[in-house]
């Protein structure tokens, strides 16, 4: 996909009447003297799924990375108007963000309720009772996991380590929820498990930014959409219309596209 196609994008900001939660601004990052991401503008409105997709190595993870302050970076990380570009990961999630990354990051040793109240840093210091009330909403949510609470993690299959990675996330709170990749190495019965719990956090409220290889199933669930390639926006748009623009189609969706392992929901 060229590059020039950015010439007649519309502005950088998420659709519709919903108001932004997270705008980033200008966003820049690098690995040692080798950048990795340029100019990245992206905004997700109050309860809105938004997606970013590209090809590998185009800078998705990266700009997750940037964007929680895992990895240092330029520009602006607006969440409801207060810049965290530059402040700790703590000070993040603190003010409401969460990310799930590819890895997952579970304590295999540990029992899956045990990685579940990792997730209630946020909330550490305030009642038992509001983290138990997390707790149960959690299981509602996913009660596989609940079946499974005394289990170690590293016992679990592959969708449930997903949810439960999900679900720790979601121990915090959060009003935004940042997904990296989380129909890697699933099943397509499962990764339409996940894409379906990913739409209903969107009706309990849940502002999602989503980073997917799978880019007909990311469009599917989404209200707006990026294409990132080379580490730079190349176009965005309401996600509806980018899945039927004839340039997402030849790249990302059709059958002989350049992206031909993205599976199909």
């Amino acid at each position: 996909m060229n590059q020039t196609d950015t010439a007649n994008q519309p502005a950088a900001v998420a659709p519709g009447d919903a108001a932004a939660l997270l705008s980033v601004r200008k966003l820049g990052a690098s690995y040692g003297h080798i950048d990795a991401i340029f100019d990245i503008d992206i905004e997700v409105g109050q309860g809105q799924i938004v997606t970013v997709i590209g090809p590998n190595g185009a800078g998705k993870t990266t700009t997750l990375s940037a964007i929680m302050g895992v990895l240092p970076a330029r520009g602006q990380v607006l969440l409801d108007g207060r810049d965290l570009a530059g402040t700790s990961i703590e000070e993040h999630v603190m003010h409401g963000m969460a990310l799930v990354p590819e890895t997952r990051a579970l304590f295999s040793s540990m029992s899956v309720q045990d990685n579940l109240e990792l997730g209630a840093f946020r909330f550490r210091h305030g009642p038992r009772q509001e983290r138990e009330a997390a707790l149960e909403e959690v299981y509602a949510l996913f009660p596989r996991l609940k079946e499974r609470s005394r289990q170690e993690a590293g016992t679990l299959s592959g969708g449930e380590r997903q949810m439960l990675a999900v679900g720790r996330a979601l121990m915090g709170k959060p009003r935004l929820l940042m997904l990296d990749e989380p129909s890697l190495g699933l099943a397509p019965l499962i990764v339409r498990d996940i894409f379906r719990i990913i739409a209903a956090l969107r009706e309990r409220g849940v502002s999602i930014l989503l980073i997917e290889q799978n880019a007909r199933a990311a469009l599917n669930v989404a209200d707006h959409a990026y294409v990132l390639e080379l580490g730079r926006v190349i176009m965005q748009g309401p996600a509806r219309e980018l899945a039927h623009d004839p340039r997402v189609i030849e790249a990302y969706l059709g059958s002989a596209g350049r992206h031909q392992e993205l599976l199909s929901t």
